[in-house]
């Protein structure tokens, strides 16, 4: 009688966990009938900025010269960054198709990496992001970037067409001040701010 009781709760141990096994593969059928073209932006979506020291932070300044750039340095742990990027996003997707280029830079380090990957899924940029080269010397990378930066964020350098900046902020500013240096630049005017 005890064979019976054991055989049975393993006859029901089994056939639950068959039975989870099959609810778990239902539900990922959706995930691998989707198409091809959802699958490749998940990827890209979800691919890791590229690492970038002050020579890769020049040349990407100057693949955009001839046309406005705004370069958005954050990291996930720096709150004042969380809450100006959605703006910067929606600027970018407001100013982009008139020509300001918007890059983001990424000053996490590896081990926020996760973070990084949810941020960026969950901000949806559309602009290219990049995270500085863990390892390097941040103080002489700042200081490449500006001189007068000394890795203060977050931190917004706007270039105009020819390369050359135009104007920075460290810290927050509002909407209204950013939008206006975006005009500023397509204008060919000095980007400033308050």
């Amino acid at each position: 009688m005890r064979i019976c009781k054991l055989s049975r709760i393993f006859s029901v141990a089994i056939a639950t966990t068959a039975a989870a096994l099959f609810v778990i593969s239902l539900s990922t059928l959706p995930a691998r009938a989707q198409n091809p073209s959802s699958k490749s932006s998940a990827a890209k979506a979800a691919a890791d900025p590229p690492l970038i020291d002050l020579t890769g932070y020049h040349q990407i300044v100057a693949k955009y010269k001839g046309k406005p750039l705004v370069v958005n340095f954050w990291a996930t742990w720096c709150e004042p960054c969380r809450a100006e990027y959605p703006m910067i996003v929606d600027l970018a997707k407001q100013y982009g198709p008139k020509g300001v280029a918007v890059v983001g830079v990424s000053l996490d380090d590896d081990s926020d990496m996760n973070l990084v990957r949810r941020f960026l899924a969950r901000n949806q940029p559309g602009f290219p992001n990049y995270r500085q080269k863990p390892g390097i010397d941040v103080d002489s990378f700042y200081q490449g970037v500006s001189p007068a930066w000394h890795g203060t964020m977050p931190a917004t350098f706007f270039y105009a067409r020819d390369g050359k900046v135009a104007g920075s902020f460290e810290g927050t500013r509002s909407r209204d001040v950013f939008e206006g240096v975006f005009r500023a630049l397509l204008a060919g005017a000095p980007a400033t701010g308050k």
